[in-house]
C-alpha cells in the first residue's frame, strides 16, 4: 500500500458546503479528510493551479489534523509528480492530464480519476476521450459502483466500435476500471441516546412515533421522484392502524437542499394529496446541526432513487452508520451496499429497455432540455414496486426490533466495509497496484509524438502569420536610443505589465543589454554568451525588445 501520492486539488470538487451541495462534494471533502487522518502519511502533494488553491488544500488538511508535510507542485512542472507515483484527479476526464504527460516521459506517474456519474454530457465525452487521448494501462478511473462500472464500458465500446468504422482503429489501450465505493466517517454518525432524545423534541416527533427520513438532493428531476413514496406511506400507515395499533404516528423528515424555489411548494402539495396522514418535516441540511438532527430523530431511512443522475447514494452509506434500516429502490450503488433483507429491503424498480429513449438523449444534446429536465424525462419511466414498498414500510413501522436488527447490521457493515479509512486504504493499494504496472506493463503502441495536436506552441502553429522569424542567425542591435531606464518604464505600462511572466525579468534583461553593446550579434552566439539560460523566454524577450523599439532584427527567415 503505497504512501506516496499527489492530490489534484480543485477547490469545487473538495468543497462539502454551498448553495447546493453535491455527492461528488461530499466525497471529495471525505476523501481529504481520510488523506488527513492517516498517520502514516509523512507528505502529501498538491498539484494546484497557484498558490492559494495550494494554501487552501493545506489549510483543508490542517483542519482535520493532518502533520506532515503539503508540497505544491506546479501547474507548469507536471514532471514533480513523479516523485509521488500517482496524480489522483476527482473526476473522470484524466484525458487532458495523459496529453500533459505525454511530453516529459508516460511512465513518470499514474493517473487516477473517479467517475461520479456518468449521465452529464460532461462525464460522457470525458470518458470517451480516454480511448484516444494517451492514457495508460497504468492508469485508473474508480468506478463507485457497479452500475457507474458498466455504463463507462457501454460509452468505450462504443465510441470504439466508432473509432474502428471512421479510422480504421484496431488497438485501444485502456485505463484500469476498478471498483471501489465512496465512503463515510462512521464515528461522526455514532449517536448516543440523549442527542436522539432531543432531536425527536425539538422536530415534536412522539416516544412512540416512527420517523422515516429521505435525505440528499430533494428534486423530482434530478433527485429521488418522491410519488412512491408518499402513496406507499400512506398505504402503510392505513395497514399499521388496521392491524391494531392506531395511535402509532408516522413522521417524514425531508433533510436537503431544495433544487429551486418552487419545489418545496411542489413537495408539500403532492404530500397533502397522496399521504396526508403523515406529518411532513422539512430541514435544510445546509442550516448548521440540521443533517446531524435529521440522522438522531429517525427511525428509517428511505430513497427511492430513479434519476439516472444518482450513481452511487452515498445518504445510505451515512443511513447505515446511523444503526438506520435502509428502504431504497434496487437501484445505483444502493444495489452495491444495501442488502436486501440485512440491512433493510431493497425494492425492485422497472423501466424500458434499449430504444425507447433516443429522443430523450437528443432533446438533451440540442439544449431544448436542460441537464436536469433529461433526468426528469428519464425517471418519469422509472417506478419501483409500490406494493413491495408499503409492505417494507408497513412492516418497519410496526415492528421495533426489526428496525434495530437491521440498523445494527448496517452499522457493522459500514464499520467492516465503507468507513473512509477502509476505503482510503482500497485506494491506496490500488495506486501501489498501477506504480507496479508503471514499472512492468509492457508499451502496446510505438512512441508517440510528444506533441499535443490541439495544444502546440503557438509560435509553431501560427508560423505562416508573420513576415519573418527570429533565428539563430538572425542579427540584433540595440536601437540608438535604448537603455534599461526605458526598458524599464515600458515593462510598467500597464499593457505591458500582464505579461511579465512569459518575458525575461529585469535582470535577464540586463545581461542581453550588456551582451549586445553597440555591435550587431548573431542571436545563437548572444545565447551562447548568456551561458545556461531558458532559450525560450529569452527569445520571446528579444522579439518585445523589438515591439518596444529598443532592439533591431536583421536577418529572420521568411
Amino acid at each position: 500500500m503505497t504512501d506516496r501520492f499527489a492530490l489534484h486539488y480543485v477547490p469545487d470538487a473538495y468543497a462539502s458546503g454551498g448553495h447546493k451541495p453535491m455527492e461528488r462534494q461530499a466525497a471529495g471533502a471525505g476523501l481529504l479528510r481520510a488523506v488527513a487522518q492517516s498517520a502514516a502519511l509523512e507528505r502529501v502533494g498538491c498539484f494546484s493551479d497557484g498558490e492559494a488553491h495550494a494554501k487552501a488544500c493545506e489549510s483543508l488538511l490542517r483542519a482535520h489534523g493532518y502533520q506532515g508535510q503539503v508540497e505544491r507542485i506546479a501547474h507548469g512542472r507536471p514532471q514533480d509528480i513523479g516523485h509521488y507515483g500517482t496524480l489522483y484527479h476527482p473526476a473522470p476526464g484524466i484525458e487532458r492530464l495523459a496529453w500533459r504527460r505525454l511530453g516529459i516521459g508516460e511512465r513518470r506517474y499514474s493517473l487516477c480519476g473517479l467517475a461520479h456519474s456518468t449521465a452529464s454530457h460532461a462525464g460522457m465525452s470525458a470518458l470517451a476521450g480516454l480511448l484516444a487521448a494517451p492514457v495508460r494501462s497504468w492508469d485508473a478511473v474508480i468506478c463507485p459502483s457497479r452500475v457507474v462500472r458498466d455504463s463507462a464500458r457501454q460509452i468505450l465500446e462504443r465510441q470504439a466500435d466508432y473509432l474502428r468504422a471512421r479510422l480504421g482503429a484496431q488497438r485501444f489501450e485502456l485505463p484500469q476500471l476498478p471498483l471501489i465505493p465512496l465512503g463515510v466517517h462512521c464515528a461522526d454518525l455514532d449517536i448516543d441516546g440523549g442527542r436522539r432524545s432531543a432531536a425527536r423534541r425539538m422536530l415534536e416527533i412522539g416516544d412512540g412515533d416512527v420517523a422515516f427520513l429521505c435525505a440528499g438532493r430533494l428534486s423530482f428531476q434530478a433527485g429521488a421522484h418522491p410519488q412512491q413514496m408518499f402513496s406507499a406511506l400512506e398505504r402503510a400507515q392505513q395497514q399499521v392502524r388496521q392491524g391494531g395499533q392506531p395511535d402509532r404516528r408516522v413522521h417524514l423528515i425531508l433533510c436537503g437542499a431544495f433544487a429551486g424555489d418552487a419545489v418545496p411548494q411542489a413537495f408539500h402539495e403532492a404530500a397533502a394529496a397522496l399521504c396526508p396522514s403523515i406529518r411532513l418535516v422539512l430541514l435544510d441540511e445546509r442550516e448548521a446541526d440540521k443533517r446531524q438532527d435529521a440522522w438522531a430523530a429517525a427511525d428509517v431511512f428511505t430513497s427511492l432513487a430513479d434519476s439516472v443522475q444518482d450513481s452511487f447514494g452515498l445518504a445510505a452509506l451515512e443511513a447505515m452508520a446511523a444503526r438506520l434500516p435502509c428502504v431504497v429502490s434496487d437501484w445505483n450503488g444502493y444495489r452495491d451496499t444495501v442488502r436486501d433483507g440485512v440491512d433493510g429491503y431493497r425494492i425492485p424498480t422497472l423501466m424500458p429497455g434499449a430504444g425507447a429513449g433516443l429522443d430523450l438523449a437528443q432533446r438533451y444534446d440540442d439544449g431544448v432540455d436542460s441537464y436536469d429536465m433529461y433526468c426528469g424525462h428519464t425517471s418519469q419511466a422509472v417506478a419501483v414496486d409500490g406494493a413491495q414498498l408499503a409492505q417494507a414500510y408497513a412492516r418497519l413501522i410496526g415492528d421495533a426490533d426489526l428496525r434495530r436488527r437491521l440498523g445494527e447490521s448496517g452499522r457493522l457493515r459500514a464499520l467492516q466495509e465503507f468507513d473512509w479509512a477502509v476505503v482510503f486504504a482500497r485506494y491506496r493499494a490500488l495506486w501501489s497496484e498501477l506504480d507496479e504496472r508503471r514499472r512492468a506493463d509492457a508499451a502496446l503502441v510505438p512512441p508517440l509524438p510528444q506533441v499535443v495536436p490541439d495544444r502546440q506552441d503557438p509560435f509553431a502553429l501560427f508560423a505562416s502569420y508573420p513576415s519573418a522569424q527570429i533565428t539563430p542567425a538572425s542579427l540584433v542591435t540595440l536601437a540608438p536610443d535604448a537603455s534599461l531606464a526605458l526598458l524599464r518604464q515600458y515593462r510598467e505600462l500597464a499593457i505591458n505589465r500582464f505579461a511579465a511572466a512569459s518575458l525575461p525579468t529585469l535582470e535577464e534583461f540586463g545581461l542581453i543589454f550588456g551582451s549586445i553593446e553597440s555591435q550587431p550579434m548573431q542571436v545563437d552566439e548572444l545565447l551562447d554568451t548568456l551561458g545556461p539560460c531558458d532559450r525560450p523566454t529569452l527569445l520571446r524577450g528579444l522579439v518585445w525588445l523589438s515591439k518596444m523599439d529598443l532592439l533591431q532584427v536583421g536577418g529572420g527567415d521568411k
